[in-house]
């Protein structure tokens, strides 16, 4: 990258820690400053990882400050991220990019007149498990793909989440807060959905925070449906079913299967880079794939527990801002990020209609990240 571009992170809840923390891996990215509407909080973030504290105005008018992360909650990424492009600069959001086509539309529309560029999370599709996948399903070593499954399935976020009331609202919920992992790499995967349909519901009107912190015991009052299941149709005929629950103590589903007419695929978990790769022949034999040397694929950090594991958040943000130099698409740019919330919002509506509802949005699929592209957005 031939500049480096200077970095403001709106929001410094849980998942802002993780892009101070990762961002200094990639080429072209510094962050300078974070802000957040509560001035303790941010800067406690800022003395930690040593940036500037800032109010979010004071963020939004800094010189310094080329492109902003978008770290609120989802109930106000359009507004921020509005608030960003019209200050002039590039925006970047966490999931879910917004909470409608029609918001995905105006921040496109106030992006292109000002050349500004606009992406958003998730990226970990960019992983190397999930790029090993692509490079076996686009090899035609499974034939073509027609057929898959997704499941994204727990007993909810009260257990784990210290304050998880804004998951159980409009814009949360297992289909909005999960969904855009599975259903962005199954558009890398098999390119965009044609149509959809689903049915939804809720197992409890109420949730207990069982987590230890100051809202253990308080009752959650749930806005939003926790239990979908939907079918979907892609545009190269593939036809994908996906479970999405917090009202499930345990199963046995894979987290993305896919069936071609010669072969099926078992793709990991898509909240990670990284993960173990499965393949079937006809006979039904099983095979792990030996993982190539993919750049995020490789273990650099351990989570909530010992076992190392590939985080490179901040990928799709270094290759934005890149995109932004060669005038090529984004891998995790608009288009693709307004598509998903169409596909998440449309299984909501179809639960609601139990109609099957045909797109008004499309992408293209985003470009595969190999090994050498990769090496590329990290430093030396």
């Amino acid at each position: 990258m031939a500049k480096t571009y200077g970095v403001g992170i709106m929001g410094v809840g849980n998942i802002s820690a993780a892009y101070l923390r990762l961002a200094p891996l990639f080429k072209g990215l510094e962050v300078r400053a974070v802000a957040d509407k509560m001035p303790e909080a941010a800067q406690k973030r800022a003395e930690e990882f040593g940036v500037a504290a800032q109010t979010p105005d004071e963020l939004l008018k800094n010189s310094e400050i080329d492109v902003v992360v978008n770290l609120t909650i989802p109930s106000t990424h359009y507004k921020v991220s509005y608030d960003i492009i019209s200050a002039g600069k590039h925006a970047y959001s966490e999931k879910p990019f917004v909470l409608s086509v029609e918001e995905g539309l105006s921040l496109k529309k106030a992006a292109d007149q000002r050349n500004l560029k606009v992406g958003s999370a998730p990226d970990t599709f960019l992983g190397g498990a999930h790029q090993q996948a692509r490079e076996i399903i686009d090899s035609g070593k499974l034939g073509k793909i027609m057929s898959g499954t997704t499941h994204v399935m727990s007993r909810g976020m009260e257990h784990w989440h210290p304050n998880p009331d804004f998951f159980f609202q409009p814009g949360g919920g297992p289909i909005l807060d999960l969904g855009p992992y599975y259903i962005t790499d199954l558009v890398h995967l098999l390119g965009p959905v044609k149509r959809l349909s689903s049915f939804t519901n809720m197992a409890r009107t109420e949730r207990e925070v069982t987590a230890e912190g100051p809202y253990k015991g308080t009752v959650i009052k749930v806005g939003t449906p926790t239990t979908i299941h939907g079918v979907l149709e892609f545009h190269n005929d593939a036809i994908v079913t996906i479970g999405a629950s917090w009202d499930v103590a345990a199963h046995g589903h894979h987290n993305i299967e896919l069936y071609g007419t010669d072969g099926s695929i078992f793709v990991p978990d898509p909240n990670y880079f990284g993960g173990e790769l499965e393949t079937a022949a006809l006979d039904g034999s099983r095979s792990r794939v030996a993982p190539w040397e993919h750049p995020f694929g490789k273990p650099n950090q351990n989570l909530d527990d010992t076992i190392p594991r590939a985080n490179y958040r901040c990928a799709g943000l270094a290759d934005m801002m890149l995109s932004h130099e060669t005038g090529e698409t984004p891998r995790c740019g608009l288009d693709v990020a307004l598509h998903v919330v169409e596909v998440l919002t449309g299984l909501l509506k179809a639960g609601e209609s139990g109609k099957v509802l045909t797109l008004q949005t499309t992408c293209e699929r985003p470009r595969a990240l190999g090994i050498e592209a990769a090496q590329a957005l990290l430093k030396d």
